[in-house]
């Protein structure tokens, strides 16, 4: 049977936050979890198109700032979203960049590693002892088929200063968001509340592939009829591995046409190298150093 939008279960009493979700597929991730009774936070860099988002939305829906290419910005926007939740249940790590040109985070990161990654690793570290104590609450992380393009995790120049490509660090940012899932739902087994999950919205056309090379954003946007699917499908991968009651941590969801390119959500696999728990928790373990966030979950007793 095809998951569809049908599917996703009342959500009235949960609060979800949800980055990025003023355009794109974090709108129609957030549009859809507050028209099923959730209390959504849109964690947004740009507050006023945070506010226009929320008035196209039925429910109950806020806008709180969050700038993830800044640590400051990432606890400020924890310390507010503290303030105002006494619980969180889902928390979605949509938000993402992609291609951009060689830049730095005001932190100094590699602006696609800092954002997709760093960013969201230090906002889940901030956030998780509001969802521990939650039955059921899952953190949902965002990756792409990129993960598989020239993907590594490059721990002698994670920041690109020897060299850079669009395409290698992107996907280094995406392996990234898989490696943290895994590790973090190993931490998370003993607890037995919260779960991570990741999906992936297939080929989707959003404004995220603004920064695409125009020798492929050309040929792409002729095709896109027929290679890529809108953002109310491509959203359809995370809205699952947020609100399916069977759903298990450590999962991967993402589209089940030919590639994972468009189609209904489905249980998929990520790429070998994503499953290396060795790099999995050096990974872990620098993200710890570069952001000075410790999770409230310690290392998993024994890797599998």
């Amino acid at each position: 049977m095809k998951w569809t939008e049908q599917q996703i279960p009342r959500q009235d009493g949960r609060v979800a936050v949800v980055t990025g979700a003023n355009t794109g597929l974090g709108f129609e991730t957030a549009r859809r979890l507050a028209e099923r009774g959730a209390s959504v936070v849109l964690a947004v860099r740009d507050t006023e198109k945070g506010k226009l988002a929320a008035a196209r939305m039925n429910g109950d829906v806020s806008v709180r700032e969050l700038d993830l290419t800044s640590l400051e910005s990432v606890r400020a926007a924890a310390d507010g979203l503290r303030a105002a939740h006494p619980r969180i249940d889902l928390l979605i790590n949509n938000a993402g960049v992609m291609y951009t040109p060689k830049q730095t985070t005001g932190d100094g990161f590699e602006m696609q590693f800092g954002t997709n990654h760093l960013g969201h690793f230090a906002l889940t570290g901030l956030l998780l002892d509001l969802l521990l104590p939650v039955p059921g609450s899952r953190v949902v992380t965002v990756s792409s088929t990129g993960h598989r393009i020239r993907a590594a995790i490059h721990f002698d120049d994670l920041q690109w200063e020897r060299s850079y490509g669009r395409a290698a660090a992107y996907g280094q940012s995406k392996l990234a968001n898989l490696m943290f899932t895994y590790e973090l739902q190993r931490r998370l087994a003993a607890h037995g509340t919260t779960v991570a999950v990741a999906a992936h919205p297939g080929v989707s056309n959003t404004e995220l592939t603004r920064n695409t090379p125009s020798i492929v954003r050309r040929p792409v946007t002729w095709l896109a009829p027929v290679i890529t699917q809108p953002a109310t499908a491509g959203a359809l991968p995370t809205l699952r591995a947020a609100t399916d009651p069977s759903v298990l941590g450590g999962q991967y969801y993402g589209p089940d046409g030919l590639g994972e390119v468009r189609g209904h959500p489905r249980l998929v696999t990520s790429s070998p190298e994503s499953y290396d728990v060795t790099v999995q928790q050096r990974l872990w373990a620098v993200s710890e150093d570069l952001t000075g966030v410790r999770f409230p979950v310690g290392q998993a007793v024994a890797a599998a």
